[in-house]
């Protein structure tokens, strides 16, 4: 199982509150979908943001009450109930439909994150929104929580990245920022290799250290949701720990290997999950 950051969220699980299920599930597909436009296929860019302004112009009427275009009706016929029924701000839906068109816009022009701030700044958009959705769900809106919230999203977005760096530069996302390759003296071809690479090694293990600290940071959260959402949000924490143990076991050489979580690691987290009460 890998670690993504949409599937990292509850989604109609046996953890999830029954009464909150249609709803994550109605998030989930609307941000799985608007991902795979914007990264599945072979649909041109041109295409993709044709497709993600559809989109974005079926939430606008959802979220207005009106009839959406009937294009995706599998997508938009529960949200749209989802969005009444709970009150969902629209705001941070279009908030994901702004990261996935910027993907698109860097694949296409082979550009790159300048620093790690910027990358930083693409997370707030990319996985941030979900947490807070989810929080609006359970009806949790303090600003410790929200904080705390951002940093999970964020740290399983970097997780994301840093798990399994090849299939992402095959495809033109290149998320090692140009400022932390020059900082280790990493080349492109570093990454494009099967090849070990100390100077690459040396990067991917700063990435990771980053990554855990900003996990460890908001893990608290988890511990103050009660119910079945807190031992969710308790295994998704754990669960992303978990890759980056496993991508420090590789000498964070994640460019040559594929890092994943299997069945055999589930007790360990339900152990881990647990001890973190």
């Amino acid at each position: 199982m890998k670690i993504d950051h949409y599937e990292n969220f509850p989604v109609a699980s046996w953890l999830c509150p029954p009464r909150l299920r249609p709803a994550i599930a109605a998030i989930y597909h609307f941000a799985r979908s608007a991902d795979d436009i914007a990264d599945e296929g072979e649909a041109a860019p041109e295409q993709r943001l044709a497709d993600l302004a559809a989109l974005r112009a079926d939430l606008r009427a959802s979220a207005s009450a009106q009839a959406h275009s009937g294009r995706w009706p599998q997508i938009f016929d529960p949200l749209q109930r989802v969005l009444q029924d709970f009150a969902l701000p629209p705001a941070l839906l279009e908030q994901l439909l702004d990261a996935f068109e910027q993907d698109v816009r860097y694949s296409a022009s082979a550009q790159r994150y300048p620093s790690d701030t910027e990358l930083l700044d693409y997370c707030t958009r990319s996985a941030n929104p979900v947490g807070r959705l989810l929080l609006h769900l359970y009806g949790i809106s303090d600003a410790v929580s929200l904080a705390q919230s951002d940093q999970i999203c964020s740290a399983l977005q970097l997780i994301n990245f840093w798990q399994d760096l090849l299939p992402d530069l095959q495809r033109g996302r290149w998320y090692p920022s140009v400022q932390a390759m020059q900082t280790h003296a990493v080349r492109a071809a570093d990454l494009l290799s099967d090849r070990p690479c100390a100077n690459a090694s040396r990067m991917v293990g700063a990435y990771v250290r980053d990554a855990r600290a900003l996990m460890q940071q908001g893990a608290a959260l988890a511990l103050r949701i009660p119910g079945r959402a807190g031992w969710e949000l308790r295994l998704v924490v754990q669960g992303g720990l978990r890759i980056l143990d496993k991508i420090e076991a590789r000498q964070h050489e994640s460019w040559r290997h594929r890092m994943r979580l299997g069945t055999l690691d589930f007790p360990l987290l339900l152990w881990r999950a647990w001890r973190m009460g």
